[in-house]
């Protein structure tokens, strides 16, 4: 590194294989309007989703195309929705565990996980490292670095809230993918917005993705945004 040269921290952003891909979007989406770096990990179980879910097939060697074309996407499936400058977008395949993401001593602020699979909950309550998501994960908790775990799942098995108590004892963030109607949302991409509202709330990202409450009855219903 240059003398004066400021050295790039990313938020590591993990993509699981929940349904949920537009909540990846909107996050980041999110952090990259907020001015911040992201090194992005795409599970293998998350690709089958995304094209599931959008029709986009996600390809290591042609990530960037494939991730502009995604985020570029409404929550409604509508392309061309968004605008988004992934200059300071890094990639790191599911499998390559020799990434920087998988050492402590590559600098990052944190990781968000989002949309969190209940395998990814249990893989990384119990610190399995299967791939790169979960070694990065591992690796954040054990350095003490915020992480975000947008967990995608109804109902709720014992075992699953065992395992989401146990990250939560070790210092994770456990935020369920759940909409809150308070802040006037009229279409999915609002109710999308306010779950990656508080992901990015949790990392302490700013952002203005939803109507924050302001404590009067009704502001939402007037379309106050």
């Amino acid at each position: 590194m240059e003398p004066g040269e400021t050295q790039r921290r990313p938020w590591v952003v993990g993509v699981s294989g929940a349904s949920g891909t537009p909540y990846a979007a909107a996050v980041l989406r999110g952090l990259l309007a907020a001015g911040e770096s992201v090194d992005l990990v795409v599970s293998r179980a998350s690709r089958l989703t995304l094209l599931d879910e959008t029709g986009i097939a996600f390809r290591d060697a042609h990530w960037r195309e494939d991730l502009a074309e995604w985020l570029a996407r409404g929550a409604d499936g509508k392309p061309g929705t968004f605008r988004v400058d992934l200059s300071d977008v890094r990639h790191w395949p599911a499998g390559d565990l020799a990434a920087g993401p998988s050492s402590g001593s590559y600098p990052v602020k944190g990781m968000l996980i989002v949309p969190a699979s209940t395998a990814c909950v249990a893989g990384v309550a119990l610190g399995l490292s299967k791939d790169l998501l979960q070694r990065a994960a591992s690796v954040t908790l054990k350095e003490r670095r915020p992480l975000v775990v947008a967990v995608r799942e109804t109902p709720l098995s014992g075992q699953t809230l065992r395992q989401l108590v146990a990250l939560d004892e070790a210092g994770a963030v456990v935020l369920p993918a759940s909409p809150a109607f308070y802040a006037g949302a009229t279409h999915i991409q609002d109710l999308v917005d306010f779950v990656a509202g508080r992901v990015l709330d949790a990392a302490g990202v700013p952002h203005r993705l939803y109507r924050r409450w302001e404590g009067e009855l009704g502001g939402g219903s007037r379309g106050d945004r």
